[in-house]
């Protein structure tokens, strides 16, 4: 038998809680660590709701720093005074902003907390070169990082961004037991967005903005929908493009085959109502959202960028094609579409991948022995 490790106290600290891949992994690592008897609050820089009520719902506080100014103090006093009061054990911060403002707020700290990052994706924004100096320093400042995936990892490693002693892969987990599909949650979900039972629709989920790469997704629509008369798709999610997006479907002529949802906090009960999840993204760490998809039994086309194929293994768990390749797109979604035999043996073999791989139970027993290690360190 397992011997749990002795609880801790542990603040995560995010940018925001708003509704995201990130987001969603820290919530539910919050619950399970809760679950396990560890003492755990989260820290949000910025004003925030998104999943706050959740997490409040489970019995975890929610610190909010209210951020006013690109480097505010205000919100290194709160984080350092909840730390203290609280004695906290574990400060894990979530990607690079959080890092150095934990790293500052613990400067001179009494009985210092280890602490510790998590990298969620593949590091895009560290082109900033101002974010990149700062998250720099306050890798010399913290006792493990670790990565959500082995491309992430390499990244990382080989651009001399961390130090590899100070690494390790530890790959998200989701709570499995929410994502499953039934013909009863398939038809509850399609009536939520409006569906009819007969129709083929591909699903999306993912924060409307560039990186995800849904205006590719939109522009092999029309073509799909010439051989796939019932076909359509649903984007669940919102941000800067949604009305680019929406402009795109007009001008495109298939405003009436896609729906774009908005901002949606049931992203479980909405997955059923997919036949084909798609993940065109330039960039990814290791998707929440294909993760979620493959758990509910979805065949998926993903782009071959970041941690993907580390859960789309080509031809066994769903299909891989090239980032920013629309024919293979279009070749892939189609195949998928008109073959109904191969969905369903994609969907089994990524649903038992996850289960196996990827549970949000494997997560948290990952992140108990990666604090035992940044404790000693310390």
């Amino acid at each position: 038998m397992t011997t749990r490790p002795s609880k801790l106290s542990v603040l995560h600290v995010v940018d925001s809680l708003e509704f995201g891949g990130l987001e969603r992994v820290v919530t539910d690592l919050a619950i399970e660590q809760q679950a396990r008897n560890h003492a755990v609050a989260v820290f949000s820089i910025n004003d925030t709701t998104g999943f706050s009520e959740e997490l409040r719902a489970a019995g975890i506080d929610v610190i909010v720093g209210h951020k006013k100014k690109p480097f505010d103090l205000q919100v290194l006093k709160i984080l350092r005074r909840e730390a203290k009061q609280r004695g906290v054990q574990i400060v894990h911060a979530h990607n690079f902003t959080p890092n150095y403002y934990s790293a500052t707020a613990l400067l001179g700290a009494w009985n210092m907390p280890a602490l510790v990052g998590t990298c969620h994706d593949m590091g895009a924004r560290l082109a900033n070169r101002k974010l990149r100096i700062m998250y720099r320093w306050s890798v010399t400042r913290t006792q493990g990082l670790a990565m959500v995936g082995q491309q992430v990892h390499d990244r990382y490693v080989e651009s001399g961004m961390v130090p590899a002693r100070k690494v390790t892969t530890v790959l998200n987990g989701i709570p499995v037991e929410r994502f499953t599909s039934t013909p009863q949650r398939q038809a509850q979900a399609r009536a939520k967005l409006g569906l009819n039972p007969d129709d083929l629709v591909i699903g999306c989920v993912g924060r409307l903005v560039d990186l995800k790469n849904h205006a590719l997704l939109l522009q092999v629509m029309p073509a799909l929908v010439q051989r796939h008369p019932r076909l359509k798709l649903v984007i669940v999610g919102y941000g800067e493009l949604e009305e680019a997006l929406h402009a795109q479907t007009k001008a495109l002529g298939i405003a009436q085959q896609v729906t774009i949802t908005g901002k949606r906090s049931d992203v479980a009960d909405l997955l059923p109502a997919f036949d084909v999840f798609a993940l065109p993204s330039k960039t990814e760490g290791l998707s929440i959202a294909l993760l979620e998809a493959c758990a509910t039994g979805l065949a998926v086309v993903a782009s071959a960028v970041g941690g993907n194929p580390e859960i789309v293994h080509d031809g066994q768990t769903g299909l891989l094609v090239p980032s920013q390749d629309a024919p293979a797109l279009q070749h892939a979604l189609d195949r998928l579409l008109g073959d109904a035999p191969l969905r369903a043996s994609l969907s089994a073999q990524a649903r038992d991948w996850v289960r196996q791989n990827a549970s949000v139970a494997a997560l948290a027993d990952a992140y108990d022995h990666f604090y035992q290690q940044a404790l000693q360190r310390r």
